[in-house]
């Protein structure tokens, strides 16, 4: 009898943690987001500063996107394929930021480019600005999403070999040929797969943001730090309007994923 009652009282307390630890904070963001009706929240939502907040978010996160997956492509290629002096640094590197946290990022990028920095007194001189600017903001959101890509990768082409690109070259193809024909197919569900685990997290990402971003309202305010200035001056119904916006990145993140992963499964 036993037995039989402890995987019920698994199943139970699983979906207790579930509704205690997702589900009741959801509800609580989209009641206290609507309490002052929807023309508050929708004000909320398209303000200036926060569609501004909007667009920059987007803009830091497409381009940390695009770098880290340019980055991952190639470091996953190199370290699969070739064996080169310094290739377990280049792991340890790239999985470095799981184990710095991002206020401690942020705060060695501001000791490198900031005004008082180690390249500060030559980024002044050529007017280069990166701290409490946008190329701050994606310097550190590049840092925090390094690994995503090429952590993906690297299991994935391991796996797979290199057999097929070793015939694709004996056969005269060029390396855009093999990419495109061979590699790029092979790893095409793992990559997009990383790439929206990478998109996630530069989208939320907060703490080497806040260090470097130096919290200029509508010049670099991305919307976690958004949100979190609205809640600091006592605006908590915009704070939860914007921090909706976050959920609904979250849910379709999840959506995207299970899709990758059922596609995954069946190829």
């Amino acid at each position: 009898m036993k037995a039989k009652l402890l995987p019920l009282f698994l199943i139970l307390l699983a979906y207790t943690l579930f509704g205690v630890l997702l589900l009741l904070p959801i509800y609580t963001v989209f009641s206290e987001a609507f309490s002052e009706g929807w023309d508050k929240y929708y004000a909320s939502i398209t303000s200036e500063y926060a569609l501004f907040a909007i667009g920059l978010t987007i803009k830091v996160s497409f381009v940390s996107v695009v770098l880290n997956t340019f980055f991952g492509i190639t470091a996953a290629f190199a370290i699969t394929r070739f064996s080169f002096p310094g290739k377990n640094l280049l792991i340890t590197i790239i999985d470095s930021p799981f184990a710095v946290s991002p206020v401690v990022s942020g705060l060695i990028f501001l000791l490198l480019f900031g005004r008082q920095g180690t390249l500060g007194a030559f980024l002044s001189e050529h007017n280069i600005k990166i701290v409490f600017n946008t190329p701050g903001l994606i310097l550190a959101t590049v840092f925090i999403t390094f690994p995503f890509v090429a952590r993906e990768l690297i299991p994935l082409m391991q796996s797979q070999g290199r057999e097929e690109e070793e015939a694709g070259l004996l056969l005269g193809a060029s390396f855009f040929q093999l990419f495109y024909r061979i590699i790029l197919p092979n790893i095409k569900w793992g990559l997009l797969y990383g790439i929206i685990l990478c998109n996630a997290r530069a989208m939320g990402e907060f703490g080497a943001v806040s260090v470097l971003s130096g919290h200029i309202r509508g010049k670099t305010t991305t919307l976690p730090l958004y949100i979190e200035m609205l809640y600091n001056e006592f605006d908590s119904v915009g704070a939860f309007a914007c921090a909706t916006l976050l959920v609904f990145l979250s849910l379709l993140t999840l959506i995207f994923k299970l899709i990758l992963e059922k596609r995954t499964e069946r190829s």
